[in-house]
C-alpha cells in the first residue's frame, strides 16, 4: 500500500505555526515510508477565502521546504485539489447517501430548530435535532417546496447505534457513544457540503491513508466514521495531537508564538531550525540530543512514538536552536546568513534594495563581529544597527554611567587622535592604542574600554571592542569620538 497524507489548509489568512507543525508531521510520515503528501485547499468559505493568502501558503511551505506530490499548482491524479472544484463529487456523494435511505432533505426553518434549542434547555437537556423531518412523504415535501423552502442534507443515523471505536495511532483505543450524535447536517440549502462531509469525500476519493491532526479534530472523528460506514467506505488511519501550549502553559496564542511562519522567517529564522524544532515538540528521536537534520528525522520517524502531552512552544529554545543553526551555516554557507539577516536590515530602514557586493562583503564582516550573539537575523539590528548609521544614538542610562565620569573627555580626545595617526585599525593595533593610552594614564583598561564602547555604539552591551573598532575604521572611529566629546559638553559639560 502506498502511504498518502495530506494536509488542507483554509486561505483564509496566512500559514500560521500551529497549522505548519501539523503539516510537517503529516509531510515527515509520507517522507519516511516513501509515501505521497498531498496539498489540498479547503476554500469554500468564500468571502474569506482569496487567492493571495492561498500564494502565501504555498509560499511559506516551499520556504520551510514541505513540498508536495500533489496539490492545485502542481495537478496530480486525483483533482481538482480546491474544494469549490469539487462541488461536482460532494453532490455525487449526496445523492447516493439519498438513494441508500442514509440522508433525508430537512425542510426545517432556523426558527423551528431554535425553538427546539429552547426547549431543549429549558428542560436541562442537550439538544439533538428531533428528527421530524426523517419520515416526510411526498406531499409534505411537495408543499414545504411550495413554501419556497430550501432543504438541507441530513445524515441519517440509526436509532440504537453501536459504540464508535477509533483505534488512534497516538491515542490507542478512543470509544464514543452515539447517544451523543444527531441525523446532522451534510449539505447546506445553497447546496454547499459542511466540514465534516467534505472532509470525509475528499480523504476517500484521494485514497488518503493516514491522516495526523489536531486534538480539537477528534470530536469531530465519530461523525465522519458513521459517514464513511454510510458511503460504505474505509476510512484512513488516524492520530490526534494536543495542541500547542505557550510558555504561560495556555493554548498558543499570538503573544506567544502563534504567529504566521512569514513573520518568523522576516526575523530572520532559518527553516531547518524551525523544522528540528517541530520534531522535538511533539518526539524525542533519542535522548540528550537536540539538533537533528531533515534526513535524519525522515529515517528515524514513526508514528507511533508521537507523545500524547501537550507540547509547549518555547521560544528561547527556537532561538538557540537557530543560533546553533546559524553558526554551522556561517562555515558552510555565510552567503545565505546573510540573505537571512537583509530582511530585518530592510524593516529598520538601515537598508535599500538590494545589497551590493561591497554591502554584502560589510554585512558578512558585523555578522562574523558579532559571533555568537547573532542566533537570529534580527539580531543584527538588535546588537548591530549603530554598524549602518552614520550617527550614534546614545542609550540614556548607558551615557549616564560612561559618559559623565570625570576625566573621561580627555581620555576620549586622546584616543581619538591617537586613531587618527594611526597607519591602520586592525584588532590588534586598536588593543595596542587602548591599552598604551591605559597605561600612560595610570587607569585599567576597562575604565576606557566601556566609554569607548558607548561612544562609537550607544550602548553597554556588545561586540568586542576591538573587532568593533577594526570594523567601523578610522574615519568612523575618530568621527564617533568627536561627536561623543561634543556629546558631553553639551549635555553634561566639561
Amino acid at each position: 500500500m502506498t502511504i498518502r497524507t495530506r494536509y488542507a489548509p483554509s486561505p483564509t489568512g496566512y500559514l500560521h505555526i500551529g497549522g505548519a507543525w501539523m503539516a510537517f508531521f503529516n509531510w515527515l510520515f509520507a517522507r519516511s515510508h516513501a509515501g505521497a503528501f498531498v496539498l489540498r485547499v479547503e476554500d469554500t468559505d468564500r468571502s474569506r477565502s482569496s487567492e493571495e493568502y492561498e500564494r502565501a501558503i504555498f509560499e511559506d511551505f516551499r520556504w520551510l521546504s514541505i513540498d508536495w506530490e500533489e496539490g492545485p499548482d502542481v495537478g496530480g491524479d486525483y483533482g481538482p485539489y480546491r474544494q469549490t472544484e469539487r462541488m461536482a463529487l460532494y453532490r455525487a456523494s449526496a445523492d447516493e447517501l439519498l438513494t441508500r435511505g442514509a440522508a433525508y432533505r430537512c425542510f426545517c426553518t432556523p426558527q423551528e430548530l431554535e425553538a427546539e434549542r429552547i426547549r431543549a434547555q429549558a428542560e436541562k437537556r442537550p439538544y439533538r435535532y428531533s428528527g421530524r423531518c426523517r419520515h416526510l412523504t411526498a406531499d409534505q415535501r411537495a408543499a414545504f417546496e411550495r413554501e419556497g423552502r430550501r432543504p438541507t442534507i441530513r445524515l441519517r443515523l440509526h436509532d440504537h447505534g453501536e459504540t464508535i471505536v477509533v483505534n488512534d495511532l497516538v491515542r490507542g483505543r478512543v470509544e464514543f457513544d452515539p447517544e451523543h450524535l444527531d441525523d446532522y447536517i451534510i449539505v447546506r440549502s445553497d447546496g454547499s457540503p459542511l466540514y465534516n462531509f467534505a472532509n470525509v469525500v475528499d480523504d476517500h476519493a484521494m485514497a488518503i491513508t493516514h491522516v495526523i491532526r489536531g486534538i480539537e479534530h477528534l470530536s469531530n472523528t465519530p461523525k465522519q466514521w458513521v459517514m464513511y460506514r454510510a458511503l460504505g467506505w474505509t476510512p484512513p488511519e488516524v492520530a490526534h495531537l494536543s495542541n500547542i501550549l505557550g510558555t504561560d502553559k495556555k493554548k498558543l496564542s499570538k503573544r506567544t508564538g502563534d504567529t504566521a511562519v512569514r513573520d518568523y522567517r522576516r526575523e530572520g529564522f532559518l527553516p531547518e531550525a524551525l523544522l528540528n524544532f517541530f520534531a522535538l515538540m511533539a518526539w524525542y528521536p533519542e535522548e540528550n540530543r537536540e539538533i537533528y537534520s531533515v534526513p535524519e528525522l525522515v529515517a528515524r520517524f514513526r508514528v507511533e512514538d508521537l507523545g500524547k502531552a501537550s507540547p509547549v512552544f518555547d521560544m528561547d529554545k527556537l532561538t538557540w536552536m537557530n543560533g546553533v543553526y546559524m553558526r554551522t551555516l556561517l562555515e558552510r554557507d555565510p552567503g545565505r546568513v546573510v540573505e537571512v539577516c537583509l530582511p530585518a536590515l530592510r524593516e529598520a530602514g538601515l537598508l535599500d534594495g538590494a545589497p551590493t557586493e561591497a554591502q554584502r562583503a560589510y554585512i558578512r564582516r558585523v555578522i562574523d563581529v558579532l559571533g555568537e550573539r547573532l542566533k537570529v537575523g534580527r539580531d543584527i539590528v538588535a546588537y548591530g544597527d549603530f554598524f549602518f548609521k552614520d550617527t550614534v544614538e546614545y542609550e540614556l542610562e548607558a551615557a549616564r554611567r560612561y559618559l559623565s565620569e570625570p576625566g573621561i573627555v580627555e581620555v576620549l580626545s586622546a584616543l581619538r587622535e591617537r586613531v587618527a595617526g594611526a597607519a591602520t585599525l586592525d584588532p590588534a593595533g586598536a588593543e595596542s592604542l587602548v591599552r598604551t593610552l591605559a597605561e600612560e594614564r595610570g587607569l585599567q583598561a576597562r575604565e576606557i574600554v566601556h566609554p569607548t564602547r558607548v561612544a562609537l555604539t550607544g550602548k553597554t552591551a556588545g561586540p568586542g571592542l576591538f573587532e568593533l573598532m577594526a570594523l567601523l575604521g578610522k574615519d568612523q572611529v575618530t568621527r564617533r569620538l568627536a561627536a561623543a566629546v561634543e556629546y558631553i559638553h553639551r549635555t553634561v559639560g566639561s
